[in-house]
């Protein structure tokens, strides 16, 4: 397959954001008095933010929900976004796939001002021709679908001959409901579900470059 271009996920395909995320959701909880309804763990990464905190809310606090995403957002934004630590092989495979001329993007859940800091504090943005967020639309998009189908009518670029890269069934979900072939990033948060459908299943950067010149 040569694709005419290729959109990655952010969380848990490019980069292992958890750390992060967990510790301004914990200092979040904490400064609002609430206890989450369960462990916070890396199994909470990848839905968008909102949806998530308001899983973890206990319905008699829900009031205080638009606080505790607020409290996240401003510590997050100020140093939390910093500790995102970058998968293994990605820049290697990011700067081939670069070289190569193919159009990159990225189409994620997070928040679109978190994204760009990452991208400048790893000094990824000359790689990247497009970075979309659900709130990178306005009003905001409700699912990643909407965000890959936005992606290619900007784009001018067809569905069938561009590409989704990403680690959750979402990410497929997503892909399918565009009709865009689909890797599976083995490497990050979902990539051992039996994930469907599924153009390839890779468990390390370097097999995307050996997938797309099959």
């Amino acid at each position: 397959m040569s694709p005419s271009s290729v959109i990655f996920d952010l969380d848990g395909t490019l980069i292992d954001s958890a750390p992060s995320i967990l510790t301004s959701m914990r200092h979040a909880f904490e400064q609002q008095g609430v206890k989450p309804l369960r462990p916070l763990n890396e199994d909470l990464i990848g839905p968008p933010l909102p949806d998530t905190l308001r899983s973890l809310t206990a319905e008699q606090h829900h009031h205080k929900l638009p606080s505790i995403f607020e409290t996240f957002k401003a510590h997050y934004d100020a140093e939390g976004y910093k500790s995102a630590r970058v998968y293994e092989g990605v820049e290697a495979m990011l700067q081939q796939l670069s070289a190569q001329g193919l159009p990159l993007h990225i189409a994620t859940n997070k928040r679109i001002a978190p994204t760009r800091l990452i991208l400048a504090h790893l000094g990824w943005q000359h790689w990247f021709k497009g970075v979309y967020a659900l709130d990178y639309f306005q009003p905001a998009l409700k699912a990643k679908a909407l965000v890959i189908e936005q992606i290619c009518n900007i784009e001018n670029q067809s569905p069938q001959h561009s590409l989704l890269v990403g680690d959750r069934a979402e990410d497929a979900e997503a892909a399918s409901a565009n009709a865009m072939p689909f890797i599976l990033a083995q490497w990050g948060y979902g990539g051992q579900q039996d994930i469907q459908p599924c153009f390839a299943r890779c468990r390390h950067p370097s097999e995307v470059i050996a997938a797309l010149t099959r």
